[in-house]
């Protein structure tokens, strides 16, 4: 197993669809940076500290990320069908369940690492503008926020990768109803009952994040 993660990293290290995902996840980032600087009557939404590590977590749970992690893992499953590697693979010989395994492990990976990038990100923009106003509890309260949404989304999204492998279409399509079901969250958000039981909002619940709102 040790050796088919190794080969998997490597084969997605060449592609440039990780340079996408590092792309979305700074855009999000900036998008809700420039988003901070409109007024209020209390002043700039980013004048509170804490503000932009917190409202970073909806805009990328549910515009961007789940695609982007649904895109990345349906991507590495499809397109040894797409490019007609599986068979040469199959030969070498390499268990079919253990090489979907490991690129389910490598996604899983991705998911908490994107999260990470993300808080890391939102961090060092927070030390910048209010580094005297955090403490290190609220560091590391938002560290465990943005490492359990990495592990929810995934688990949120695993399905999806799921039925576009077992369709065998194409990982664009993953990317389209990932975004569908994450923008769903919007609304589901609206109703307690429905933002308890719906997968997004639910995992923003478990990350802690409707109690800092």
């Amino acid at each position: 197993m040790r050796k088919v993660l190794w080969a998997e990293w490597k084969k997605l290290r060449r592609s440039s669809i990780i340079l996408i995902t590092i792309f979305a996840t700074v855009l999000i980032a900036f998008i809700v940076l420039v988003a901070g600087q409109e007024t209020t009557v209390a002043g700039f939404y980013l004048s509170d500290a804490g503000w932009y590590m917190t409202m970073v977590q909806p805009w990328a749970t549910m515009f961007v990320l789940p695609a982007i992690i649904a895109m990345l893992g349906s991507y590495m499953i499809c397109r040894e069908e797409q490019d007609d590697t599986l068979k040469s693979l199959l030969l070498i010989p390499v268990n079919e369940t253990v090489l979907t395994a490991a690129k389910m492990i490598v996604t899983f990976i991705l998911s908490v690492l994107i999260y990470l990038l993300l808080f890391a990100i939102t961090l060092v923009t927070e030390l910048i503008l209010h580094g005297s106003d955090l403490s290190i509890g609220m560091v590391l309260s938002f560290f465990k926020s943005y490492l359990l949404e990495g592990i929810g989304v995934f688990l949120a999204v695993s399905p999806i990768i799921a039925l576009v492998s077992y369709t065998k279409k194409s990982y664009w399509l993953a990317l389209l109803l990932a975004e569908i079901y994450a923008f769903a969250g919007l609304f589901m958000s609206m109703s307690n009952l429905t933002k308890t039981f719906y997968p997004i909002t639910a995992l923003l619940g478990v990350a802690g994040y409707y109690e800092t709102t």
